[in-house]
């Protein structure tokens, strides 16, 4: 049982948890704390989620999908991490159904959609970060040449997740060099790769202090149709903001389930713990940074409905870009101090491997600085939002 906590959900909300957490119930944080320690992909856990028709959320319904939200989405992811579980095998695919949804020709969709909806193929992979880019996309090197009908991809890419457990993956090229353009992010076009293309691509796994599938990615000549790119040649980066404000939302309400795991876990720790013949939860000084993290859980929750539902309802996407950056960088926050909080709660115990509290201490670390840096967050409402003076 998950700590639960007020927010407006309808009858169709109440059925999806009640779904999502009869399947976490099949995969207690035992299951968790053994694929942490042999490094594995949850596979079991992905293939129960299929089954139940999960990735068929966000999928329109012309396509053989529900046709529902990011709201939906959040909550599935949110409630996931609550439970003790990782949510990452699942925020890929997600948005990118959303990046096909809108940017992709029918023929894509009609190819893709039946499939990842039923678990036949994923897409759980997009390469973007390269190793002397970081979070400046406008400077990627890796460069597609026009070659008749195809296009030849040549670069490299860097933690870049799940790629050995996708079928079919988004690589971000630049079609037109950085020199070459008026606009810093024009020539930038989007690549889907199948199967075929996959196996002409080069990979690493990069081991990283928890169980993350990331690599770094060599493309030597790889052969791609033209077919492939997504929307239009060279106008690739403004498609990625559509792709970039919901994983910003998923990101957020992962963060958010975390919260609750760490509340959970420590207010029960703290009422049970016995020190000096009392529970160490009756005193203040454990009490009240765990009252702290809840009250502040309950405001970025309602801060990432918000930008769930404006960006439902086709909301500005500038609006949309301020509530989600914003709801990311504090949920991620406040899910790093809520793993302090909880590894004080535990004292020695929270170091414990069969606690679980190091394993998700480890992993709410990484959202402060992926997949942006939340000093770039900061950096992206003082330029746009703010109205003040690039830093850089």
């Amino acid at each position: 049982m998950t700590l639960e906590y007020p927010r407006s959900i309808d009858e169709n909300d109440e059925l999806l948890i009640k779904m999502v957490l009869e399947i976490t119930g099949k995969f207690g944080e035992d299951y968790w704390k053994k694929l942490e320690q042999e490094h594995l992909y949850p596979g079991d856990f992905v293939r129960e989620f299929t089954k139940q028709g999960l990735f068929k959320i966000p999928i329109p319904e012309k396509y053989g999908g529900a046709g529902l939200g990011i709201r939906e989405t959040s909550l599935i992811l949110e409630e996931i991490n609550a439970s003790g579980g990782n949510s990452q095998p699942f925020h890929g695919q997600y948005y990118m159904t959303w990046l096909l949804s809108k940017f992709g020709n029918e023929k894509q969709k009609n190819a893709l959609f039946p499939d990842l909806g039923n678990g036949k193929i994923r897409m759980q992979s997009m390469g973007l970060t390269e190793p002397d880019a970081g979070s400046n996309t406008t400077m990627i090197k890796t460069f597609a040449t026009k070659s008749n009908d195809e296009y030849i991809l040549n670069g490299q890419k860097i933690f870049t997740s799940r790629i050995e457990e996708s079928d079919w993956i988004l690589i971000v090229a630049r079609t037109k060099k950085y020199g070459d353009v008026s606009k810093k992010t024009d020539g930038i076009t989007l690549f889907l790769l199948g199967p075929e293309e996959k196996e002409q691509i080069e990979f690493t796994r990069i081991k990283t202090m928890f169980n993350s599938q990331t690599y770094q990615v060599f493309l030597r000549d790889v052969a791609v149709p033209a077919e492939n790119i997504i929307g239009n040649e060279n106008d690739g980066f403004s498609y990625l903001m559509h792709v970039l404000n919901p994983e910003r939302i998923l990101i957020a309400s992962e963060s958010i389930g975390d919260m609750r795991w760490f509340v959970e876990k420590s207010s029960e720790y703290a009422s049970s713990r016995m020190v000096f013949n009392r529970p160490i939860g009756q005193n203040q000084g454990i009490q009240f940074p765990i009252s702290d993290i809840y009250a502040k859980m309950l405001s970025v929750a309602s801060l990432r409905w918000d930008a769930a539902t404006m960006y439902d309802n086709n909301g500005d996407i500038k609006k949309i870009g301020e509530l989600a950056n914003s709801a990311k960088y504090l949920a991620s926050e406040y899910a790093w101090q809520a793993a302090n909080v909880a590894m004080d709660t535990f004292g020695g115990y929270g170091t414990a491997v069969d606690t679980g509290i190091e394993r998700k201490f480890r992993e709410s670390r990484l959202y402060k600085v992926a997949p942006i840096a939340n000093n770039l967050v900061l950096s992206y409402i003082g330029h746009n939002v703010l109205n003040m003076p690039k830093s850089y």
